[in-house]
């Protein structure tokens, strides 16, 4: 793993050396940033697999940095903070997060998150294309067409349509999904999956309706001929 680089972006000196050590003792190669206009410059610099990112940073916040990686990149971001606040973890999937750990935090648990995000990222890496509609998933690529035109999706809204797309005509409920794409050992609310399904919906413009919301379910993809 020493070729995957990841970025933690915390301005507390003692915390960014604590996450460091843990990650580097799994073979990971770490860049720091101590504030948010030090951090863009070292992402758009390098070559990043992942990005430990703080919301309370000086110079450019968490949102910011998050919002001009989204413009560029659908590298996994882990949001990290102190604040507990529902809105907050909904608004920070809405920015593009895949992942969301509140302080205070076991370094364990983040490493585990870090390792199940890059596993999860890399999940579908079969050499083939899966199409649906007018949609094509290059599962080798990890990229997504329309009509040949390449459509940005992060790596969780990625990850998503492709669960969804192998278990097309399936009425899948929320926990499903959630254990099927955050992972059985993921905490967060249910409303995650409706956020992303969100997100995917308006990505997705004109083949928005493939996914079916399902009463008293949760969400089914289906073609429609």
């Amino acid at each position: 793993m020493d070729n995957v680089k990841i970025l933690i972006v915390e301005d507390e000196d003692r915390m960014r050396r604590l996450i460091r050590d843990y990650l580097k003792k799994e073979g990971y190669t770490v860049i720091e940033a101590e504030d948010g206009k030090l951090a863009l410059e070292k992402f758009f610099n390098d070559d990043i697999d992942l990005v430990i990112l703080d919301i309370m940073l000086p110079e450019y916040d968490g949102w910011t940095v998050m919002r001009e990686i989204r413009k560029k990149s659908n590298v996994p971001i882990i949001i990290l903070t102190a604040r507990s606040e529902e809105s907050d973890e909904l608004f920070g999937f809405e920015l593009g997060a895949d992942e969301y750990v509140t302080k205070p935090f076991s370094p364990k648990v983040l490493v585990a998150r870090v390792k199940a995000l890059l596993r999860r990222s890399n999940i579908f890496s079969e050499k083939d294309i899966l199409k649906i509609g007018s949609l094509e998933l290059d599962l080798n690529g990890h990229r997504v067409f329309n009509d040949g035109i390449e459509i940005k999706l992060t790596p969780k809204e990625y990850e998503l349509l492709v669960y969804m797309a192998k278990n097309k005509g399936k009425a899948l409920s929320r926990e499903t999904i959630l254990n099927g794409v955050w992972g059985y050992d993921y905490y967060g609310d249910l409303r995650t999956v409706d956020t992303h399904i969100k997100r995917l919906r308006l990505k997705l413009n004109g083949n928005s309706d493939i996914i079916e919301t399902v009463r008293g379910v949760g969400y089914r993809l289906e073609v429609k001929k």
